[in-house]
Formats: C-alpha cells, sequence, structure tokens
C-alpha cells in the first residue's frame, strides 16, 4: 500500500507552490520595469532598459525552474560534491585581479564576455547541496563547519556580510535539522557571532553601518543618507501606498532603488497593505517549503529543502527587516524582486528542485 501511495504522489509536484513562485516572477518583473525606469533612462537612454535584462533571465529561470523540476532530486546527491567545488573555485577566481571586477565597493562579478556571474549567488545552491550529502552520510560535526566556514570567508573577502549572514543562515539550518550533537551546534553559533562581531568592529565601513543604524540622526546626507531615503518612502507610502508608477523616491534619490532597496519602492507606491500581502506571500512559502521538507522521503531531501526554505526565507527576512531598520543595511537583494539575473536564475532553480522535491513527499517521512 505504501509503494502505491508513493507512487501517485509522484505523478505531479505541488502545483500551489509552483504558481506561487510564479506570482513571485511577475510581481517582481512588474517591480523592476517600475522600479528601474529613472536609473535605467539615466544611465542608457531608455527607461526599460534594465527590466529587458531582468525579463531575459527571468525566461532563463522559469525555463531552468521546470527542467530542475524534472530532474529527481536524487541526481544531485550524485554531483553534489563536484558542483559544490566548482562554485567555491570561482569564490577564489571572483577574487583574483583580472578575472573578478568591482562594483559598489566590493569584487563579486565574474565577466565572462556574454553575461556576469555572481558566484556568491551560485555557492549558495552548490553549499546546500552539499551540506545535504553531508547529511546523508552521516559524517561528524566538523565536516558540516568547515565548508561552511570556508565559504563564508571567501564571501567576507569580496566583502559581502550579507550574503555570509545568508550562508550562515541556510548552513545552520541544515546543520540543526541533521540533527548533529546541540553543544557542537551551540558552539558553532557564538563562533559565528562572535566573528560577526569581529569583522564589524574591524571594518570602518561596517562599523559606520552599526553606529548609522543605532543613531540614525547622525550625518543625513551622508552614512545615514540610505536609510533616511528608504524611511522617508516607506513613510510616504502609508496605508494604501501614493499608486502604482507614482513612487518619488526612485527618482534617483533612493540608492538602488531597483536591487537592494525595491521593497521600498514597492511600499511607497503600494502602502502598508500591499507590503504585507508581499510579506505573507514570502511566509505562505516558507510554510509551504518547510511541509515538503518535513515530509521528504530520505535525509539528502529532507535537508536539501531545508536549507533552499532557509536561504529564500531568510534573505527575504533580512532584506525586509533592514528595509524597516530593524536591523542594519546589509546590502543583499529581495528573492524574486529584487534586478539581477544570477539572483533569480539560482533561485527558481532552486525552487525547481524544491518542486521535485515534493513529487515524493509523503505524510509518512522516513529519514
Amino acid at each position: 500500500m505504501r509503494k502505491i501511495k508513493l507512487a501517485k504522489q509522484k505523478i505531479a509536484f505541488d502545483k500551489s507552490l509552483l504558481v506561487l513562485v510564479l506570482i513571485f516572477v511577475f510581481v517582481g518583473l512588474v517591480a523592476v520595469a517600475d522600479a528601474s525606469a529613472p536609473q535605467s533612462q539615466n544611465m542608457f537612454g531608455d527607461k526599460f532598459y534594465l527590466f529587458k535584462q531582468q525579463l531575459m533571465w527571468a525566461g532563463v529561470g522559469i525555463v531552468a525552474l521546470f527542467v530542475t523540476s524534472k530532474i529527481s532530486y536524487k541526481f544531485w546527491e550524485k554531483v553534489a560534491t563536484p558542483f559544490f567545488f566548482f562554485s567555491l573555485i570561482l569564490l577564489v577566481v571572483v577574487l583574483l585581479p583580472g578575472l573578478g571586477y568591482k562594483a559598489l565597493g566590493a569584487r563579486r562579478w565574474i565577466d565572462t564576455g556574454l553575461f556576469s556571474i555572481q558566484p556568491s549567488e551560485l555557492i549558495k545552491i552548490g553549499l546546500t547541496m552539499y551540506l545535504a550529502k553531508v547529511a546523508s552520510k552521516g559524517k561528524n560535526t566538523l565536516s558540516y563547519f568547515v565548508p561552511l566556514a570556508v565559504v563564508a570567508g571567501l564571501i567576507m573577502l569580496q566583502p559581502d556580510l550579507g550574503t555570509t549572514m545568508v550562508v550562515a543562515i541556510l548552513g545552520l539550518s541544515q546543520i540543526f535539522v541533521s540533527g548533529v550533537n546541540l553543544l557542537h551546534f551551540a558552539g558553532g553559533i557564538v563562533a559565528g557571532a562572535l566573528g560577526v562581531v569581529g569583522l564589524i568592529l574591524t571594518s570602518p565601513y561596517r562599523k559606520e553601518r552599526l553606529l548609522t543604524f543605532l543613531q540614525m540622526e547622525r550625518d543625513p546626507l551622508g552614512s545615514s543618507y540610505h536609510i533616511r531615503q528608504i524611511l522617508l518612502g516607506l513613510g510616504s507610502g502609508g496605508i494604501f501606498g501614493v499608486g502604482l508608477g507614482a513612487s518619488r523616491q526612485k527618482y534617483l534619490f533612493l540608492p538602488e532603488a531597483s536591487t537592494d532597496s525595491i521593497f521600498a519602492v514597492i511600499a511607497e507606491e503600494v502602502g502598508l497593505i500591499g507590503a504585507v500581502a508581499i510579506i505573507i506571500l514570502f511566509g505562505l512559502f516558507i510554510y509551504k517549503g518547510m511541509v515538503i521538507a518535513m515530509r521528504a522521503p530520505d535525509t539528502f531531501s529532507k535537508v536539501l529543502a531545508t536549507g533552499i526554505v532557509a536561504w529564500i526565507g531568510g534573505q527575504a527576512f533580512l532584506n525586509i527587516a533592514a528595509m524597516v531598520a530593524v536591523v542594519p543595511l546589509t546590502g543583499i537583494p529581495l528573492p524574486f524582486f529584487s534586478y539581477g539575473g544570477s539572483s533569480l536564475v539560482t533561485i527558481l532553480i532552486a525552487c525547481g528542485i524544491l518542486l521535485n522535491i515534493s513529487k515524493f513527499s509523503t505524510k509518512e517521512a522516513k529519514h
């Protein structure tokens, strides 16, 4: 009876999750077209330039979503190790002068000639697969924390504290559900927290961001400018918003309006109600993803699904929390919404894998 039940459930993936992901992509494209228009006009003379780029990457990502949803998750267990080390090599390559290039004060991109790759996005899925494989093999605690520490260290050399925090969230979530010794797990968290504090205190730039967060009234035209413009946008939106397309902050007042700060533009235009609706959708995504993880048929798929949900959900939380001044600005994109091809494509690939795992879900998952 159990075999028959599983066979029937393999026929189709979670259609409601697919619909939710496609809604995210569609609304995200509308948001990019809107928020990026002034920047696109100013830089390229075409107000839809960045939107066209994002539309192209959305097309690539949706194709990748459907392809990966058809590939058995067991395939990723087989290629997890080489894929992880390939992603790790790219993280090293991006740091080499002449191969990686700087933008916005960080060395995060590799220019292939046809397009740019952001290795820190690729490593998220690579690390997620690798830690899931480590869990499936039942290895010791160091087998989890060493690769996580190496990845975090390489990303910090770019430097990119925001992405490091996302990697830490997804890695620690996977380690926790893998059932490692709780004392070892707690020790890893303490070590990581001390490392973050040390990185903040030893970096003038990060220390300035922390001080700005604690004292937002200081230097309104300097270090506090970004967060003040974000809060102006949120305040202007009120409950119902100023209307779709009517944002004032996106007209080059708000830094990174189409990337890290796009939630502020959305909240200004659709107000508190629209912003809360987006948060609820992310909450629904996390819920559905965790149900898939809990019902996953084996340890690898369970830990892999958990990592994907922690990655996307954790990144969304950090971005939105920074926009409403709950945490300091982290400089990370809002999943599905922010402009950026590497981020959108890798997230859609991860969602395709999650959809495939949902095909094999069972209410009586064995691990």
